[in-house]
């Protein structure tokens, strides 16, 4: 496009003026040059149009071996303006994310690499301290007074779970023996109503199973809040303390694995290399070992409340069993009654829990 505006502006016709004679040479070469500059200007106009459609046509001309002449037909080349000069400016921008995104990707996988390796070294010093105790050739931190009472409460924990066990079998059978008092009592008063000649016999064992029905139901509350409240202490308080002890079981762990490394490394040469690797473990050792004598403070605050709460609640829960009990095989309906509002145990009204066919109609 280039080659062909410069030849029309070089062969141009020489035009008349109004006398009609000829522009001298002078005027000619002036207006020459205005008209080339003027096609200097479109050219360079239609640069940026021309690298766009460079990006797009693959297979069209090279523009960076393109040269733009401001001389006339066959003139020196004194203005020659390569557009190998020109750069589009968004180039810069579209190199600059995906560099960051890269630098960002390398430091997250920098990290994780340092999490896993810091894990697999205290996996390894804790497992080769764990086989040392285990077979005798390593040393272990006891505290005796604690250790003890971890083992009363486990032991302690085991026997309540005992007791748990047990008054849940018992609310299964008496809740099933409760159902049937209650069907054997239906059964009475409907045949004292269909036997005239034993309508008194049947209508007294009626009164009496429903009675103890009733009672049962009483005595089922009081033994369904006693295993409520054993569950709980068993199961999330006693529960929680061992998790606790757990932790700390594991701080100890990994606190003798460093003491340990710390020894290993203080024996032998005091280089300055040596001198780095002990003052690493020293700083690593003291790190466990403020854990450790954190949780085990936690542990001995933990021990010491749980066996407040155990007293405080078994006391009252094994009271109210004893009253209920009690009270239910005496046949003393009003005591039972009177047990059950001491403890503040609240019961469901008689045919609560269904809706009468009434209701359901």
């Amino acid at each position: 496009m280039t080659d062909s505006i410069l030849s029309k502006a070089a062969t141009m016709e020489i035009p008349i003026n109004s006398n009609g004679d000829t522009r001298t040479a002078e005027d000619d070469s002036l207006e020459q040059g205005a008209q080339i500059g003027g096609s200097l200007d479109e050219i360079v106009g239609t640069l940026p149009v021309a690298m766009d459609l460079q990006q797009v046509m693959v297979s069209g001309p090279n523009l960076n071996e393109t040269s733009i002449v401001s001389g006339g037909y066959g003139g020196a080349a004194e203005g020659i303006i390569p557009t190998s000069s020109i750069k589009a400016p968004s180039m810069h921008h579209s190199n600059s994310n995906p560099m960051m995104s890269e630098e960002a990707t390398r430091g997250v996988a920098v990290e994780k690499f340092d999490s896993v390796k810091k894990w697999s070294i205290n996996t390894y010093k804790c497992t080769k301290q764990m086989f040392s105790e285990r077979f005798g050739r390593g040393t272990k931190t006891v505290d005796m007074e604690l250790e003890a009472q971890i083992d009363v409460l486990r032991e302690t924990k085991l026997k309540y779970e005992c007791i748990l066990r047990l008054a849940r079998d018992l609310t299964n059978h008496f809740y099933n023996m409760v159902q049937t008092q209650q069907a054997l009592g239906d059964t009475f008063a409907d045949l004292s109503q269909k036997s005239p000649e034993l309508q008194d016999e049947f209508g007294y064992n009626a009164e009496t199973q429903r009675l103890l029905c009733k009672n049962g139901e009483t005595l089922l509350g009081a033994i369904n809040f006693f295993v409520s409240s054993i569950n709980t202490l068993v199961n999330k308080t006693m529960e929680d303390t061992l998790m606790t002890i757990k932790m700390y079981e594991n701080a100890r762990l990994e606190f003798d694995a460093y003491r340990t490394d710390l020894e290993e490394v203080s024996v032998g040469p005091r280089d300055a290399a040596a001198m780095m690797r002990i003052e690493i473990a020293q700083q690593q050792y003291q790190v466990q070992k403020d854990k450790y004598e954190r949780l085990r403070s936690d542990v001995t605050i933990k021990l010491k409340f749980l066996d407040e709460n155990k007293v405080k609640v078994m006391h009252k829960q094994l009271l109210l069993f004893h009253n209920a009990i009690s009270a239910y095989f005496a046949g003393n309906q009003q005591q039972l009654e009177q047990t059950l509002r001491q403890f503040n145990v609240k019961l469901k009204p008689p045919g609560s829990d269904k809706p009468s066919w009434l209701e359901e109609q």
